[in-house]
């Protein structure tokens, strides 16, 4: 878990207010069709040891939520002026997916919020560990 707490920390920094303009021009990497790890490796180019230790989780991730992922970043990325993302994790038995949009105020800046709940990196879910065994048997 402190691994994932230490890479949502540079996502955050990477989208926040001072940053996510560094992001626009190449918004094109979290374009439909592109795959999630391309783009997560360009935003923690200075940082490969936290991308080393993010990219498997992610591609543990169901494709349902890499897509998600991607396109919700792609959209934050072509919005005028870019909108800001916040990254958070929880421990979960299942993967779930929370995001909301706080729109801009006279007040203050919006932006969107991702809550990602899932098992601790390298946690076999117990279902696909009982197929894996199955299978193993089988063979």
């Amino acid at each position: 878990m402190p691994g994932l707490q230490t890479t949502t920390g540079y996502l955050n920094d990477a989208f926040s207010r001072d940053h996510i303009q560094e992001l626009v021009r190449s918004r094109h990497v979290f374009a439909p069709g592109k795959p999630l790890k391309e783009g997560l490796k360009l935003v923690l180019k200075a940082k490969p040891a936290v991308y080393r230790f993010l990219l498997p989780y992610v591609e543990e991730l169901p494709a349902s939520f890499r897509e998600t992922l991607r396109n919700l970043v792609h959209f934050a990325l072509s919005t005028k002026p870019p909108t800001t993302i916040t990254f958070s994790w929880a421990p979960a038995y299942d993967y779930e997916l929370t995001i909301w949009d706080a729109p801009d105020t006279a007040r203050t800046k919006g932006g969107i919020t991702v809550l990602l709940k899932g098992r601790y990196p390298g946690d076999v879910h117990p279902v696909l560990r009982q197929a894996g065994a199955r299978a193993r048997r089988k063979a």
